[in-house]
């Protein structure tokens, strides 16, 4: 069974602590999502926007991304997110899956 924040978990941080909230800026939260733990797991390919790296983008509106599962419903896609891009392919448009899985499982490198 799946939990609500499997889905939910930046989208909540996001739209709540950020924009409701305002307990940490947009920026520190991305940076907490992206950079600071590609860089403490080792992945030196992954974390920023930067020629070479990988492209794993997430387009979303700060004025309204906000996490939509819940314990009755976790599979519940969040809203103000439009697009997903993983390894360079669009995963997410405007909103739905388009059913790519150009993912792939990374290992901590030593």
């Amino acid at each position: 069974v799946a939990h609500p924040r499997s889905y939910g978990t930046f989208p909540r941080i996001l739209g709540r602590y950020v924009r409701e909230e305002k307990l940490i800026s947009l920026e520190e939260a991305i940076r907490k999502m992206t950079s600071l733990p590609a860089k403490k797991l080792g992945f030196k390919d992954r974390g920023v926007i930067k020629e070479g790296m990988a492209a794993d983008i997430v387009i979303f509106d700060p004025k309204t991304v906000i996490d939509r599962a819940t314990y009755m419903k976790p599979h519940q896609y969040p809203e103000g997110i439009e697009y997903v891009i993983v390894n360079g392919e669009i995963v997410v448009e405007k909103g739905k899956h388009t059913g790519k899985l150009p993912g792939k499982v990374l290992s901590l490198q030593t």
